[in-house]
């Protein structure tokens, strides 16, 4: 069903144009998106789906669109140690709430690079970084697995639960390696699964929503490696329980579709099966 990968790309980029847009295929602009928050529902629907994701007052000051169009499972900058004047390129930039969030960290003198496949995001993380008065962030359109950014370029990679969308995982880390300075360094927040049986996923409702395509944690980090990175490491995991994983399926997987689903027992298939991770990796300073 998805051995097409321009085909699964498509998908993915449809989803979440409707996403953004407050369509059918989500429950409104101000949802948790792909890897959402595990928030409940009504807590979603509010806009607070950027706090449950571990951004909390970093996103003061920032304008509506960006935070409640997070589309994340974590936060890559928290805690992290991007500097005055560096390089940040983020995968996936979505809205832009970690374009933003890293134009602030890196100052005028840095700068900061977000990369997009989907027109309606870009144009929206453009707007976002203008309405927050940032020159410093350009938005550039192109995959994650052939990034549109110069080789050994930039002092930090970011990403917040877009990979697991990639239909080909070991071209995304080859890239990241390849875009990085040597000892440039990766944050990357993302879903991870472990044992999740064969039917889910096959399911392209649930691979948009960061189920069916997500890797287990061992085969993430190992992907990691073989790309040449070092001092690859867990940062960070948060479980989702059975009411968050019932959450998650019930704003993201398309309302024609969800009626077919007995939520309950696909939730009680996966729970314990699915969680968010921090990855951190270094590029090695001679290769």
């Amino acid at each position: 069903m998805m051995d097409d990968k321009d085909e699964v790309r498509k998908s993915v980029s449809e989803f979440y144009t409707q996403a953004v847009k407050g369509g059918s295929w989500c429950c409104g602009p101000a949802s948790s998106g792909c890897c959402g928050s595990a928030a409940a529902p009504d807590v979603v629907a509010k806009g607070f789906a950027a706090q449950f994701a571990g951004y909390g007052a970093d996103t003061v000051g920032l304008p509506a669109d960006a935070v409640e169009n997070s589309f994340g499972c974590g936060n890559p900058l928290a805690f992290s140690e991007v500097q005055p004047g560096q390089v940040v390129l983020d995968l996936g930039s979505g809205a832009g709430i970690d374009l933003l969030i890293a134009a602030r960290k890196v100052g005028l003198s840095g700068r900061v690079i977000g990369v997009d496949m989907t027109d309606e995001m870009i144009d929206r993380a453009r707007a976002n970084a203008d309405a927050a008065g940032f020159p410093n962030i350009e938005v550039r359109k192109g995959i994650i697995e052939n990034l549109p950014v110069e080789s050994g370029s930039v002092d930090w990679v970011i990403s917040n639960c877009v990979i697991n969308l990639s239909p080909e995982k070991d071209r995304v880390f080859a890239e990241i390696a390849r875009v990085l300075k040597p000892g440039g360094r990766m944050s990357v927040s993302d879903i991870v699964v472990q044992d999740v049986p064969d039917w889910v996923r096959q399911s392209m409702a649930l691979y948009a929503s960061c189920v069916a395509g997500a890797v287990s944690e061992d085969e993430y980090a190992a992907g990691l490696r073989r790309a040449g990175l070092a001092d690859v490491e867990v940062a960070e995991r948060f479980p989702y329980d059975l009411e968050q994983v019932r959450s998650l399926i019930e704003s993201e997987v398309p309302g024609a579709i969800l009626g077919s689903i007995d939520t309950p027992a696909l939730a009680a298939e996966v729970a314990e099966k699915v969680w968010s991770v921090k990855f951190h990796a270094r590029k090695p300073l001679e290769g």
